[in-house]
């Protein structure tokens, strides 16, 4: 295990994949260090103190509700091509990928391809199901996160709990974000291989200087992925029921998390209005789309600006992130555990 790690990092390196990534762990620092700086820490530590048990035990509750919520839209979609699998086990699975796309760069991808891998190998389900299952999924996920950033400006903007904020330029953005997920999931509802066309389009001009295993690999993969299209889009206009049904199970989420970070709010006493809230849940949640790993320095930025345009302490802010990213911590660890049962003991099937 040791070698091959030593092995990949020295591909990395090779490659120069790693720079990239040390850039942008260095900036997370480098903004981490930046807003702790500028906050009183006796403050944020006072604020975590006067936490209850009771309280703490509260927030576990909420957010293993919060939690059961996540799973439901691929469940069902997984359902709708005939694999009806285990919920808690589709618990599991989902936390598993969230570890790894928290602990790397950009926490919203990087876990896809073990989705796939835990549905395809634990239940011997066809890759072209299950990567239909997780790319719906995923679609539809942003699709609700740009929503929500959409239409939490609007609330934001309307209930003047941002004063001094650009208010053009947010919508603007938040609008941009949201057609990108929307125009995929119209192109594959119309019948439309939107993904393999990319593909096809961007291999063009090197198809004649390509060697032939490297062709033939190619030709390989943007089949798969062309298979994979075509699953999605039978899912999508075939099972509009289904559709439905996920896309009511994003609201459930949303609201889920929204219930959760005001709750969060709530036992630090910081007493913030609902639209306060969202504005500050709205900072979370562009933090989160930064390239940087687990969000590092950005969330911590995010909250403590939020707060001061809210008109609270800076360090009440970094307290509310010290309390998000130690839950996530607790999660990505745990689902770091759940990765390594779940993968690596290939012979049994933890569980079940």
């Amino acid at each position: 295990m040791t070698t091959a790690l030593l092995q990949w990092s020295r591909r990395q390196w090779q490659t120069g994949r790693v720079l990239p990534h040390l850039f942008w762990l260095a900036l997370a620092v480098l903004l981490l260090w930046l807003t702790l700086r500028a906050v009183d820490l006796g403050e944020v530590w006072a604020r975590l103190a006067h936490l209850q048990p009771a309280q703490i035990a509260l927030l576990l509750i909420v957010n293993v509700a919060v939690l059961a919520t996540f799973s439901a839209r691929w469940w069902l979609l997984l359902a709708a091509q005939g694999y009806r699998i285990n919920y808690l086990l589709l618990m599991a699975y989902r936390l598993a990928t969230f570890a790894v796309s928290y602990f790397t760069p950009g926490p919203h991808f990087g876990g896809e391809p073990l989705q796939v891998y835990l549905i395809t190998s634990r239940h011997k389900a066809p890759v072209a199901v299950s990567v239909a299952a997780v790319v719906i999924d995923k679609v539809l996920e942003m699709a609700a996160n740009f929503t929500f950033l959409t239409l939490g400006v609007i609330f934001v903007v309307r209930a003047q709990a941002l004063p001094g904020v650009s208010e053009t330029q947010l919508l603007a953005t938040s609008v941009v974000l949201l057609l990108l997920p929307l125009s995929l999931l119209a192109a594959l509802m119309l019948g439309r291989h939107p993904v393999s066309a990319l593909l096809a389009w961007a291999e063009r001009p090197w198809r004649w200087l390509r060697p032939h295993s490297t062709a033939l690999a190619a030709s390989r993969f943007a089949n798969a992925v062309r298979q994979s299209e075509t699953q999605s889009i039978a899912l999508c206009r075939h099972h509009p029921i289904t559709m439905l049904l996920a896309v009511g199970a994003s609201l459930l989420s949303w609201a889920a998390i929204v219930g959760e970070f005001w709750l969060m709010t709530a036992v630090l006493g910081l007493d913030l209005a609902l639209p306060e809230a969202v504005a500050a849940l709205l900072a979370a949640r562009v933090a989160i789309l930064l390239p940087l790993p687990a969000a590092l320095g950005a969330l911590e930025a995010s909250q403590a600006l939020a707060m001061r345009l809210l008109g609270q302490s800076p360090a009440a802010g970094v307290s509310l992130s010290v309390l998000i990213r130690g839950r996530d911590v607790l999660l990505g660890l745990l689902g770091l555990g759940l990765a390594s049962a779940l993968v690596w003991r290939k012979g049994r099937k933890p569980f079940e």
